[in-house]
């Protein structure tokens, strides 16, 4: 069974989250992060994205990134514009993206549960990556931002986030980006945690990254605390939403080089694949469906069944791989591959266009988004999804309750 686990947060204070909560580190570039840092000395990007505190073309990886970001993350906990709660405490945190709302608990989950696999992942990791977010977490001793998990819906625990919704919140405001932010306390957080017994696996939504590095972190400072206790750095930080209220959107493509001019590679995949050229609409309408960006127009093509038999094999991502990444593009580990790069649904197909038409890119792939059912099936099947499968959105704001446990190493 899960485990759900009231932390001490560190949050801003009420009339400073605007200025505080930012987007994260991971949906923008370094440059972007500059610009929306910008005359914002307490936005929380300077604490998940410190490279923006030195100099323009510092490597996001050099030592002094890190020590900056320890640097800022300690002014941040000792600022005046923040505060510390005596208590361990939960909290419901509500988002609203073009009139959806997706409620969710906000707590901190177990190191040794993702260890084990109650913490299900369907992705595989980068080490490069990892490395990067785990330096982060060992210098800054704290896991700055959560990840986002869901889980099959428990009605014992729908209720409470009822009630704690029609209390007063914490914060309650609407981004630059027009998604409403509303974040409550949970007065009982022992009821939530009885309650969330029943709930058998949590599933990584968003965050593989994150959950891999803390798991990393917490085995290495295990190895130098040598205590058998469960200290604040085994947990770490994470919303869990339940299944019914996850929204995925589609994670497209781009591909910078075509074994032809796009015209005659368009009509080589004419001749093998059931294609219908020049269509006006730009997005699949259904699973086994993809367009195609080449040649100055859309075109839509239909995927062929997989001659796997696992769930994984039957995804739109997987079969796309099977039949047009491997075969025409010699695209066979698209993690590393430099011929292809994703780009996240929120961006829409305006972003493929333009990559294409500006000569960056030679193809656009428009998917049709994975399903939350699919992405469970190919969690309890052991299975792992091919890179960028999922882009779910709304996406949490970092910087309204971060989990500080340098009083414990």
């Amino acid at each position: 069974m899960a485990t759900l686990h009231p932390f001490h947060a560190v949050r801003p204070v009420p009339d400073k989250v605007e200025e505080i909560a930012s987007v994260p580190y991971d949906v923008i570039s370094v440059d972007e992060a500059r610009d929306l840092a910008a005359d914002k000395p307490e936005s929380f990007l300077h604490v998940i994205r410190p490279e923006i505190d030195l100099p323009d073309g510092t490597d996001e990886h050099a030592d002094a990134v890190y020590r900056q970001g320890a640097k800022n993350i300690r002014a941040f906990v000792e600022a005046d514009y923040t505060l510390t709660e005596d208590e361990p405490g939960l909290y419901v945190y509500r988002l609203v993206m073009d009139g959806r709302a997706q409620t969710g608990l906000f707590g901190c989950v177990s190191v040794a549960e993702y260890d084990e696999g109650t913490i299900v992942r369907h992705e595989k990791t980068r080490p490069v990556k990892e490395d990067d977010r785990t330096r982060h977490i060992l210098e800054q001793q704290a896991h700055a931002e959560p990840v986002m998990l869901t889980y099959r819906d428990e009605e014992a625990v729908n209720a409470i986030v009822d009630e704690v919704e029609e209390t007063d919140p914490l914060y309650d405001f609407t981004a630059e980006d027009g998604v409403r932010h509303t974040v409550w306390k949970v007065d009982n957080p022992s009821g939530v945690v009885d309650a969330f017994e029943g709930v058998e696996h949590l599933y990584i939504a968003d965050g593989h990254h994150r959950c891999k590095a803390a798991s990393r972190a917490a085995e290495e400072l295990r190895g130098e605390t040598e205590t058998d206790e469960s200290p604040e750095y085994a947990f770490f930080p994470a919303v869990l939403f339940p299944m019914s209220q996850m929204h995925i959107m589609a994670y497209n493509r781009v591909v910078f080089d075509l074994p032809d001019a796009p015209g005659d590679f368009l009509d080589t995949l004419d001749e093998r694949f059931d294609l219908t050229k020049e269509v006006d609409n730009p997005v699949p309408d259904a699973k086994g469906v993809v367009c195609l960006y080449l040649d100055g127009a859309w075109h839509r093509l239909a995927l062929p069944p997989s001659s796997g038999v696992r769930v994984v094999d039957q995804l739109d991502v997987a079969r796309l791989s099977e039949y047009i990444l491997e075969p025409y593009l010699d695209i066979t580990d698209p993690r590393r591959d430099p011929t292809i790069d994703f780009v996240g649904g929120i961006r829409g197909t305006d972003a493929l266009e333009h990559r294409v038409d500006d000569g960056e890119a030679k193809m656009g792939i428009s998917m049709y988004p994975t399903s939350i059912d699919e992405l469970v099936a190919v969690s309890d099947e052991g299975s792992l999804m091919p890179p960028k499968s999922t882009w779910f959105e709304p996406k949490l704001r970092s910087g309204l309750l971060v989990h500080d446990f340098a009083g414990d190493v």
